[in-house]
C-alpha cells in the first residue's frame, strides 16, 4: 500500500487532514465528507506523524458512527491491526473506560453499576412519592440537563425560582446521594464524573492527557457543556500544546432540548485563540436545486461562520411544494406519489424516506402505506428487548448468569415488590461499597446484620437463596451434559415470581394483558431457541447459555442488513442519513416550526425558531436527487379539525416559479393513477 492517505480529497479536506500546528475546527457542511476527513486524519497521524495508535482518540455520539469510523480506518492503515489500539468511541464509552480505571479515586468500587433510564425512573418515582409518569419524566429530564450543565444539587436549589424547580432540586439531591449509596452511576454521570475527577486530581488528568495525545471530535455542534469541558480538560495542560481537531456544522445544531449548546462553537474560539478554522463547502450528496433551497433557508439565521454549500451533481429535479386539504389526503397522496415515482424511476423502496417533525404524524402515514402495500420501517421505534416487562424478566436471567450484576439485582429484587425498599438498598449499597463487593454478595457477608434489621434482611436473603437455587438448576449437568431442561427452570422461575399478578396489580387490564402477552412471547421464543422443547433450534443449550445469547442479541440488534423498505423518521432521527428521494411532510406553522411555549421570552422564541430552521435545513439536505414537501390546510388534533398555515420556511426556500407545483394540486385518483401507469408502460416499451 502506498503512503496514505491523502488521495481522493479536495483541497480544504486535504488541508484539514494535514494541519498539525495546533487546535483545528473543521466546519463540515451537510454531505461534505466529514467522516472521510476524520478517518484520513487518524491514518495521517499514525502513518506520517509518528503517533502511536494507542495515543489517538476519536469521539462521536453513536455506536454506529464509531463502528463505521473504526472499519474505515482499518482499511486505510498499512498495518490494520493498529486500528484495534485506537480509542474510537462515543463520549460515554470513553467515560466508562476512565471511570473503570479510576473508580477508587472517586470512591467507587471497581464493579460499580450503570443504571439505565428505566432503573433511574423507578428510583425517582420512589423519591418523588408519586405515580405521575409525566411529572417523573420531567424531573428526570431536568436532572439530566443539570448534570450535563455541571450544576450540582446545591446550585440547582439556589437557582430554583418556582416550587416545581425547588421540588426537583430536592429530589436531585436525594437522587445523587442514593446513587452514591448504591455504588451506581447513571448515563449522565459517565461524563460528569470524569470531568469532576480531572478538575480535582491533576495527577489522574495528566495521566490521561499523556495517554490521549491527539483528540478528534465528531459532530462537535452537538456537545453539551459537560462534554466540552471533558474535551478541554483532555487537551489543555501546563506547557502542553492543545492538539485536537473538532469537526462540526453550526447549521445542523438541533439538540438544544437535550442540553447541546451551539455556544460551544463560540467558546472554542475564546478558549483557543489560535484556532484554525477550515470550511468544507463542497457537497457530495445533493443536486444543485436542493442545495440552493437549503442555503436560502439557513441564510435567515445569524451566522457564526459564513459558508454556502455547492455541488457538481447538476441542477437536478425541481423541489416541489404540494398543498393538501388535510392530513389524510396528505398521507394518501404521498403514498400514491411514492409508488408512482418508484415505478417510473425503477427504484427500490429503500431509496425513499418520509420525514416529519413529530412522532404523532406517523400514524396516518403508516395507514396509507399499508393500504398501498408499501413496506416501511420506522426509525427510533422501541426494540422488543427495550420494553419494560421484557427487561424485568431479563434482569432475572442476567442475575442467574452473573450474581455481581448490580443493576440486574436492583431491578429484580424490586420487581415485583417483595418488601425491599429504597432505605434497605441504600444501606446494602453502602455496605457493599465498604467491602468492595456486589450487592448480592453483601447480603450473605458477615457484619450485614449490624446494618440491616431482620425485617429488611429476611426478604433479601429469601430472594438471593431463590436465585442461587435457580442458578444451580440452570447450570447443573444433565443427561446430555448441558444442564437441567431450561424450559422447566424458566417456567418455575415465572411461577415463583408471580409476574402476571404483578402486572394486573400495577396496570389496567388492557395494558396488563398486552404486557403479559409480550412476556409469554418472549419466554416462548426462548424455549424455541433452545430450551429442550419440541422443535427447539438448540435443544442442548441450558438457560445460562440462552441468557448470554439474549444479551448478545440486545447488543447487536439492528446490525442486520437494511430491508428494502421506505424509511419513516422524525427529522431529529434522520440526521446523518441520506436518501435518493425524500418526502418532507407537515411543513406548517405550529409543526415546523414547532409552536413551543407562546409565553416564552422573546429571546427564547427567537432561539427556538433558529433551531427549528436548522431542523428544516437538516431535512432538506437529507435528499440526494428529489425532494417533495407537503403541507395541509387543515389537520386533525384531538379529534378536531384545525386550520393550518404554510410554514414560513417554504417561502424562505426562494424557489423559482417553475420549481414548485401549484399549492392547489390535482388529486391523484386511482383512475388517473392507472392511466399514468399505462402511459409510463407505453413509453418504456417504445423506448421514449
Amino acid at each position: 500500500m502506498s503512503t496514505p492517505p491523502l488521495f481522493d480529497l479536495n483541497a480544504p479536506q486535504r488541508e484539514a487532514v494535514k494541519y498539525m500546528d495546533g487546535p483545528c475546527l473543521v466546519l463540515a457542511g451537510a454531505g461534505s465528507g466529514k467522516t472521510r476527513v476524520i478517518t484520513q486524519k487518524i491514518a495521517h497521524l499514525i502513518e506520517n506523524c509518528s503517533y502511536d495508535a494507542k495515543n489517538v482518540a476519536a469521539l462521536t455520539f453513536t455506536n454506529k458512527a464509531a463502528l463505521e469510523m473504526q472499519e474505515r480506518i482499518t482499511k486505510l492503515l498499512r498495518e490494520p491491526k493498529q486500528a484495534k489500539q485506537l480509542t474510537v468511541s462515543t463520549f460515554h464509552s470513553l467515560g466508562v473506560k476512565i471511570l473503570r480505571q479510576e473508580a477508587s479515586a472517586l470512591g467507587l468500587k471497581d464493579r460499580f453499576s450503570i443504571l439505565d433510564s428505566d432503573d433511574c425512573f423507578s428510583l425517582i418515582q420512589d423519591l418523588a412519592i408519586t405515580t405521575d409518569k409525566q411529572l417523573i419524566r420531567r424531573i428526570q429530564g431536568t436532572m439530566s440537563l443539570w448534570k450535563n450543565g455541571l450544576v450540582d444539587p446545591d446550585q440547582a436549589l439556589n437557582q430554583a425560582t418556582t416550587e416545581d424547580e425547588t421540588q426537583a432540586a430536592r429530589i436531585y439531591r436525594s437522587y445523587v446521594a442514593t446513587l452514591s449509596a448504591y455504588q451506581a452511576v447513571d448515563f449522565d454521570d459517565l461524563i460528569r464524573l470524569p470531568v469532576e475527577l480531572f478538575r480535582a486530581n491533576e495527577t489522574v488528568r495528566d495521566k490521561w492527557q499523556r495517554r490521549l495525545r491527539y483528540l478528534l471530535v465528531d459532530e462537535y455542534q452537538d456537545t453539551n457543556t459537560c462534554q466540552y469541558e471533558l474535551v478541554k480538560l483532555l487537551v489543555t495542560g501546563v506547557g502542553k500544546k492543545p492538539m485536537f481537531t473538532a469537526v462540526g456544522d453550526d447549521d445542523q445544531a438541533i439538540y438544544a432540548w437535550r442540553g447541546a449548546t451551539i455556544e460551544n462553537l463560540k467558546t472554542l474560539q475564546v478558549d483557543f485563540p489560535d484556532l484554525k478554522v477550515i470550511k468544507l463547502e463542497q457537497n457530495y450528496r445533493s443536486s444543485t436545486r436542493i442545495l440552493q433551497a437549503a442555503n436560502a433557508v439557513i441564510a435567515n439565521n445569524p451566522k457564526l461562520f459564513e459558508k454556502s454549500l455547492w455541488s457538481d451533481h447538476g441542477l437536478g429535479d425541481p423541489v416541489t411544494i404540494l398543498g393538501m386539504q388535510d392530513d389524510e389526503q396528505e398521507a394518501e397522496q404521498v403514498a400514491i406519489m411514492l409508488s408512482a415515482h418508484r415505478f417510473e424511476r425503477r427504484t427500490k423502496f429503500s431509496d425513499y424516506a418520509i420525514l416529519y417533525r413529530g412522532n404523532h404524524q406517523a400514524r396516518v402515514i403508516e395507514q396509507a402505506l399499508r393500504k398501498e402495500r408499501i413496506p416501511y420501517t420506522i426509525s427510533g421505534g422501541q426494540s422488543f428487548f427495550d420494553k419494560a416487562e421484557i427487561k424485568d424478566i431479563i434482569s432475572y436471567l442476567r442475575l442467574l448468569a452473573n450474581a455481581d450484576d448490580d443493576p440486574a439485582f436492583i431491578r429484580a429484587v424490586t420487581t415485583p415488590k417483595r418488601g425491599v425498599g429504597q432505605a434497605t438498598l441504600e444501606a446494602l449499597g453502602a455496605f457493599a461499597g465498604q467491602w468492595q463487593c456486589s450487592l448480592f454478595e453483601a447480603v450473605f457477608k458477615g457484619g450485614i446484620e449490624a446494618k440491616l434489621a431482620d425485617r429488611q434482611l429476611t426478604p433479601l436473603r429469601e430472594f438471593c437463596t431463590f436465585i442461587n437455587q435457580l442458578e444451580a438448576r440452570a447450570s447443573r449437568p444433565g443427561p446430555s451434559g448441558s444442564g437441567e431442561n431450561a424450559g422447566a427452570v424458566l417456567d418455575d422461575m415465572m411461577k415463583e415470581i408471580n409476574y402476571e399478578a404483578y402486572l394486573y396489580d400495577s396496570f389496567d387490564d388492557r395494558q396488563a394483558q398486552n404486557k403479559w402477552q409480550n412476556v409469554l412471547d418472549f419466554t416462548t421464543w426462548l424455549k424455541e431457541k433452545g430450551c429442550g422443547g419440541k422443535g427447539a433450534e438448540n435443544p442442548e443449550k441450558n438457560l445460562l447459555e440462552l441468557t448470554q445469547m439474549v444479551a448478545l442479541m440486545t447488543m447487536l440488534e439492528g446490525r442486520d442488513e437494511e430491508p428494502d423498505a421506505v424509511r419513516m423518521s422524525t427529522l431529529h432521527a434522520s440526521k446523518g442519513l441520506e436518501f435518493p428521494h425524500v418526502f418532507l411532510v407537515g411543513v406548517e406553522e405550529g409543526i415546523l416550526p414547532h409552536k413551543g411555549d407562546p409565553d416564552a421570552p422573546v429571546e427564547t422564541l427567537g432561539a427556538r425558531i433558529e433551531e427549528e430552521r436548522r431542523l428544516m435545513y437538516v431535512g432538506i439536505t437529507r435528499a440526494q436527487r428529489s425532494l417533495q414537501i407537503t403541507w395541509c390546510k387543515k389537520r386533525k388534533r384531538a379529534r378536531e379539525s384545525v386550520h393550518c398555515d404554510v410554514s414560513r420556511f417554504i417561502k424562505e426556500m426562494k424557489l423559482d416559479e417553475g420549481d414548485a407545483v401549484p399549492t392547489e394540486m390535482e388529486i391523484i385518483t386511482p383512475q388517473n393513477r392507472l392511466a399514468n401507469l399505462k402511459s409510463l408502460l407505453t413509453k418504456s416499451k417504445t423506448g421514449q
